[in-house]
């Protein structure tokens, strides 16, 4: 058994170098095609400091748009910002601090926000946490529920009013396959009673599906529409709080996505025309994805709404 095991660890190098110009096709599938400019839009991404959410920025700044770079740490957004701005000649990428495990910062992001800008066209709730130790937010929120969902959907919350001002605008909130195996526990949202790092990031994603869904059903007619994606799986910052994935990643670097590769479904749903009878839907490689049963349920959905609504002091309407 061991034997094999070796003979197998030898041979995988060899098997991925062969297998590497399918994989890298099999990768490039799922590309945004649009050729939409966008000059005189505005764009807010949300973790544009690095990886896919980067790579989402630098395209719609490429593009036109008025983008700004929403992130925690913002000296390294400042340098995001340059890179960005030097390689599309676009000087409109703008940094402002945003930290989702705070609603203070969120609410502050906000209000600034909103005082700067007449207008939002797009919102790319990007960024994330991913296998985290236990740990909570400012706010005594699960850091995973805290960030990936209440953290976006605070935000969302408060620039809604100004996405409905400047309809027609799109909502684009990044889940993840993993949401197959998420859950919504109501019993113990924060993970309190039972906590596993791996299952905590996909219940969050399932959250971003769901959340998703209820907003898109309460948004028909405004003109605003929104959409979830699974970007892939990419080669990210994402898994830094995970030895053992961080090195699955480099095993099976070959089957991995760029972070340009990542963003492109986030790209087409943000920017595709036609694309509004199918508000609601999940996304993969440019395309309608299917969901779990769990990320189909209504009933599960609204509660989550309310829920959330309860924990963040936002009125239930």
């Amino acid at each position: 058994m061991i034997t094999f095991l070796l003979l197998l660890l030898l041979l995988l190098p060899l098997f991925l170098y062969i297998a590497a110009p399918q994989i890298r096709k099999i990768l490039s599938r799922g590309v945004c095609t649009s050729t939409v400019q966008l000059p005189g839009k505005v764009a807010v991404v949300t973790g544009a400091n690095t990886g896919i959410g980067k790579e989402t920025a630098k395209e719609l700044a490429q593009r036109g748009a008025r983008v700004y770079l929403a992130c925690r740490d913002v000296l390294k957004g400042e340098l995001v910002a340059r890179e960005i701005q030097t390689m599309t000649g676009n000087k409109q990428v703008l940094v402002r601090k945003l930290d989702l495990a705070d609603t203070k910062s969120i609410r502050a992001f906000a209000k600034g926000f909103l005082a700067e800008e007449k207008h939002l066209h797009i919102l790319i709730n990007n960024a994330g946490v991913m296998m985290c130790p236990y740990t909570k937010t400012v706010d005594g929120f699960e850091m995973h529920m805290g960030v990936n969902h209440l953290g976006h959907f605070l935000l969302t919350h408060l620039l809604l009013e100004k996405l409905k001002e400047s309809a027609p605008s799109r909502i684009v909130n990044v889940s993840s396959l993993a949401h197959h195996l998420g859950r919504i526990h109501f019993h113990d949202l924060q993970g309190e009673k039972f906590y596993n790092s791996g299952l905590a990031y996909c219940h969050s994603k399932l959250a971003n599906i769901l959340f998703t869904q209820e907003l898109a059903r309460r948004l028909k007619g405004s003109g605003i529409t929104a959409y979830s994606v699974h970007p892939g799986t990419v080669k990210s910052e994402l898994v830094r709080h995970s030895p053992f994935m961080k090195w699955m990643w480099w095993l099976f670097s070959f089957f991995i996505k760029t972070p340009q590769q990542g963003a492109q479904t986030s790209l087409y749903c943000a920017i595709t025309e036609g694309l509004e009878v199918l508000s609601g839907h999940h996304f993969s490689d440019c395309s309608v994805a299917w969901v779990s049963a769990q990320a189909r349920n209504e009933t599960i959905a609204r509660r989550l709404w309310d829920v959330s609504c309860d924990l963040l002091g936002i009125p239930i309407d």
